[in-house]
Order: C-alpha cells, then sequence, then structure tokens
C-alpha cells in the first residue's frame, strides 16, 4: 500500500528518551535524497515508513548521549548510521542477503535536530567519521552504500563498456563508481543538458541527451555496434527500465537499480534475453559492509562526494529544498543543516 503526502512543515517535537543499547545524535547535516522526494510526492512501501513521521534517511552528527550498557560510541562523537539494521539471523540473512533481511529495523527522521539510533543498529551499523571528514560529505555515505551493492552485483570489470540511464545523485555516484573500478567508456544518458554537463565534469566519456537523439542507436554507435557491456538504470520509470533492455549487447548486463512504484509491469522481448543471454539484476537497498565501504571510499577521497552538494539550506527551508530538487535542472543535492 502507498501512502501520498499532502503536507510535509516543521514542527516542535519532544528530544527522543534513549535506552538500553541506544544513542541519542545531535544531526549535523543531512543531504536530499530522490526516495525522500518519492515520499514526499508519492508515499512510500507501507513496511518501510508509516506516514505521518519525521523523515530523511541520509545524515551525520555527534552523539549527544549513550543509553545505558554501551562501552562505544563515547558522547562526542562524530558518527553517521545507515537508515537500516539487519537481524543476521532469518533465512536471508543466513545466506548473506542483509538487504532483504525479513526482520528488517528502518530508521528515518534525519530532517531533525536530534534522532534516536536503535540498539541493533549502533551495533551493525554505526560507523565514526573521520575528522577530515565534512558532516554532509558522510552523509552521502547511505546512497553510495546502495550503489557500491548493484555495481558489486552487475560485476562491472576492468575495460567495460558501460551505459548509465540517469544523471542524478545516484547516476553520478554510479559514474564515479565505475570509473574507479576501470570502466573503459561511461556513456552518461538524461534528458536535461545541465546535468549531462555535471557528469562529464565528473569524468563521463560520452553523454546522450534522449529527448534530441535516438538513444538506443547513439549507445550502439558509441560501442562499436554491438551495446554496452552493463547498463545501470538509475531513474526508477518504467519506460526507462525497458529502455536500459535495449541499450546491452549480447552476453550483456542489465542493472534494473531505480525503484519503480511496486505493482510496475515492463515489457521484456524474451528472445533478447534467451538468445542474447542477457542478464537483468535488480538492486534493492544495500548492507552493513557496504556502508562500511562507502565512509572509507568518502574518507579516502577516492569517491569524491563534495561536487554532489550544491546548496546548504537551514532545517525550516525544507519544503523550498524540495521544490527545488521538483523543478530545478542544476540541484543534484541539497544539504540540511539543523
Amino acid at each position: 500500500m502507498l501512502y501520498g503526502v499532502k503536507d510535509l512543515r516543521v514542527e516542535d517535537v519532544e528530544v527522543p528518551g534513549v535506552g538500553a543499547g541506544e544513542v541519542l545524535v545531535k544531526i549535523k547535516g543531512a543531504t536530499t535524497c530522490g526516495t525522500d522526494l518519492k515520499i514526499f510526492q508519492r508515499g512510500y512501501v507501507e513496511k518501510i515508513i508509516k506516514l505521518p513521521t519525521i523523515f530523511g534517511h541520509e545524515w551525520a552528527g555527534e552523539v549527544a548521549e549513550v543509553g545505558e550498557g554501551l562501552e562505544w560510541p563515547r558522547k562526542g562523537m562524530r558518527v553517521r548510521a545507515g537508515n537500516s539494521a539487519p537481524c543476521l539471523h532469518c533465512a536471508m540473512c543466513q545466506r548473506g542477503k542483509f538487504n532483504l533481511c525479513e526482520n528488517m529495523i528502518w530508521l528515518w527522521g534525519a530532517y531533525a535536530e536530534y534522532v534516536k539510533v536503535p540498539a541493533r543498529m549502533v551495533l551493525v551499523n554505526m560507523q565514526e567519521i573521520p575528522q577530515d571528514v565534512s558532516y554532509l560529505e558522510a552523509a552521502v555515505t547511505e546512497p553510495l552504500a546502495c550503489v557500491l551493492h548493484g555495481v558489486e552485483a552487475a560485476g562491472v570489470k576492468l575495460g567495460d563498456k558501460v551505459a548509465i540511464i540517469g544523471a542524478g545523485p545516484i547516476g553520478l555516484l554510479h559514474l564515479l563508481t565505475v570509473k574507479k573500478l576501470g570502466a573503459q567508456k561511461v556513456i552518461m544518458i538524461d534528458l536535461v543538458d545541465e546535468r549531462l554537463e555535471a557528469a562529464a565534469k565528473l569524468g563521463a566519456d560520452e553523454t546522450v541527451n534522449g529527448e534530441r537523439e535516438d538513444v538506443v542507436e547513439r549507445v550502439r554507435s558509441l560501442t562499436g555496434g554491438y551495446g554496452a557491456d552493463v547498463v545501470i538504470e538509475a531513474i526508477g520509470l518504467p519506460a526507462t527500465w525497458e529502455q536500459a533492455l535495449k541499450l546491452a549487447r549480447k552476453g550483456g548486463v542489465v542493472l534494473e537499480f531505480g525503484g519503480c512504484p511496486p505493482g510496475t509491469e515492463i515489457k521484456v522481448n524474451a528472445e533478447q534475453v534467451h538468445y542474447g543471454e542477457l542478464t537483468i539484476l535488480g538492486a534493492f537497498h544495500t548492507t552493513p559492509m557496504h556502508f562500511r565501504r562507502a565512509l572509507d571510499l568518502i574518507s579516502s577521497r577516492t569517491i569524491d562526494a563534495r561536487p554532489l552538494i550544491t546548496r546548504e539550506l537551514g532545517l525550516e527551508h525544507i519544503r523550498e529544498a524540495f521544490d527545488v530538487l521538483s523543478t530545478s535542472k542544476k540541484e543534484i543535492k541539497i544539504g540540511i543543516i539543523p
């Protein structure tokens, strides 16, 4: 079931109290995300987030209070935590599919002055932030962790030709990641020139404006007539999911990364999948291991998150931030500062 959001406001609420094993964190910075915008515009899956609620899930801050029984973290420590924590013992966790945990707990509430981190999340999915990494950079750990999970599943290799549909923040993080993995050519596809220009500055080898060009023809011409080794859909629309299937070479991989609304169906060419041995993958969320790797990559500047944050706004301007994200052709991520 989906819930539509009709109202977004800033209100005073009580500071959460902490119990045993829990941690209260003072938010120092949070970033906007396409998922938060989806919640605002069309609602979200009820089992993950129930409305009304405080939302926002990419954040970093300072430990304000530590619950009984914890030796780590310490008060005053700079930390970030994932927005999920698997149980580690269900059937999915036992298979190593921690992102598909049947008893996952979720944490929303980053667009606030304080957030309470549950005990399980402190235990399996909280990290200390190095001193030379800003809070907003650290907040980008969450989307990068999701990207790492997807790229790992897709098996991007040295010398691959990769086509990415969508030059928003997720698409750009995919770009940065596959370039570091040694992709020989990365083709970015979008409808907005400003986003494609940003992609070019971040290392895209080719850009394609799908509003003015035949995307399938252009990608094939850029790949010797074959199609891309790996295609990544980073938008979450049925039309672009189907388009991604047309861009891959025989034996290629299509990663359907962007989340469509529940119940969405797409058409698949069975001949292409069977005789062309096409691999089609879905990728949902991420794991604690990928969170740790993502923070390490950001901290070392192996993945530089700074260019993705295009402006900073105070918490009282959260509605303005979402309006900007909905209409602007230039904004990628907005930092929210309580």
